[in-house]
C-alpha cells in the first residue's frame, strides 16, 4: 500500500485541480468577483506557507524567487481568473498547450535537445486546440480576452517550470510559497488599481465558502501534488497529472451540462496525447 500511496495522493490531487472550476464558479455566484476571490484564496495560502517560505529563504536566490513570484503568481492569477469567467473546456485546452511552451522554453532557455517525439507532441497539442476552438472557423474569429488570459497562464506556467528546474538548490516549499505570495501581491495590485472593485456587500456565507475552498481544497491540492511529484519519477508523475485536464473536461460536460461535439472530443484526445508524449519524453531523459 505504501508504494502506491504517492500515486493515490497525486491522482487525488489532480482530480481536485481538475474539479476546481466548480467551487470557483459557486463562490463567484455568491458575489465575490474573480480578482477578489483570488486575493482572498491565495492570501490565505500565502499566510499558511509563510513560516515554510521564511525558513528556507536565502537572499542569494532572491532574484530567482522574485521571478517565480511574478511568473508563477501570474500563472495562478490568469488561470484562476479564466476558469471563473470563461468556458472551462476552452480554458483548460489553451492552458494545456504546455507541451508547446515547454519545448520552446527548454530549447531557448535551457538549451535542451529537441527530439522528434517532443516536436510531434507540440504539433498535436496545437492541432487539438485548433479543433476544440472551432476548427477552420477559428481563423475568422478573434480570440476573446479570456482566451488570451488562459493562453498567457500556460505560457507563464511553462516559464515558471523552467525556473523551478533551474533553482535546484532552493527547497520546493520556498518556491511554492513565492508563487502564492506573487499571486496575492498581483491580485492586491489589480484591486488597488481599480481593475475590479473589492466586494463590500457580500455576506459571511460567501467569505466562509472562500476560506473553506482555500484551506480544504486549494491547500490540499497543492500539498498533494507537491508531495506526490517528489515521491516518483518525473515522467510518471506528469502522466498522472494529465488527469487534471481529463477531469476538467469530463466534469464540465456532465456537471455543467455542456454537450461536447465530436471535434471537441477529438481535439481533447490530441491534447491528452501531446501531454503523454511530453511526459514519456521527460521520463526517458
Amino acid at each position: 500500500m505504501r508504494s502506491h500511496l504517492p500515486v493515490i495522493v497525486l491522482f487525488s490531487a489532480s482530480i481536485l485541480w481538475g474539479l476546481s472550476w466548480w467551487p470557483l464558479k459557486q463562490i463567484h455566484a455568491l458575489g465575490i468577483e474573480g480578482i477578489a476571490l483570488i486575493f482572498g484564496a491565495y492570501g490565505v495560502l500565502a499566510l499558511v506557507y509563510l513560516p515554510l517560505t521564511l525558513r528556507g529563504f536565502s537572499c542569494r536566490y532572491a532574484t530567482g524567487l522574485g521571478a517565480i513570484a511574478l511568473l508563477g503568481g501570474g500563472a495562478n492569477l490568469c488561470f484562476t481568473y479564466a476558469l471563473i469567467n470563461g468556458d472551462v473546456v476552452r480554458v483548460m485546452v489553451l492552458f494545456y498547450l504546455l507541451p508547446v511552451w515547454g519545448v520552446l522554453g527548454g530549447y531557448f532557455f535551457l538549451h535542451e535537445k529537441l527530439s522528434l517525439a517532443r516536436v510531434g507532441g507540440a504539433w498535436l497539442a496545437v492541432a487539438g486546440a485548433f479543433l476544440i476552438l472551432g476548427g477552420v472557423e477559428t481563423l475568422h474569429v478573434s480570440f476573446s480576452t479570456i482566451d488570451l488570459i488562459a493562453l498567457a497562464a500556460g505560457i507563464f506556467f511553462a516559464l515558471n517550470n523552467i525556473l523551478f528546474r533551474s533553482l535546484k538548490e532552493v527547497h520546493v516549499n520556498v518556491k511554492v510559497g513565492a508563487m502564492f505570495w506573487g499571486c496575492f501581491v498581483l491580485a492586491s495590485t489589480l484591486i488597488l488599481l481599480g481593475v475590479e472593485r473589492f466586494p463590500s456587500e457580500v455576506g459571511a456565507r460567501a467569505w466562509a465558502a472562500l476560506l473553506a475552498y482555500a484551506l480544504l481544497w486549494l491547500l490540499l491540492a497543492n500539498i498533494g501534488s507537491q508531495w506526490g511529484v517528489t515521491q516518483m519519477q518525473a515522467g510518471r508523475s506528469s502522466i498522472i497529472i494529465i488527469m487534471e485536464l481529463v477531469t476538467a473536461v469530463v466534469s464540465a460536460a456532465y456537471i455543467g451540462e455542456r454537450a461536447l461535439s465530436f471535434s471537441e472530443y477529438t481535439g481533447g484526445a490530441l491534447v491528452v496525447s501531446a501531454a503523454l508524449i511530453e511526459a514519456l519524453s521527460s521520463q526517458e531523459e
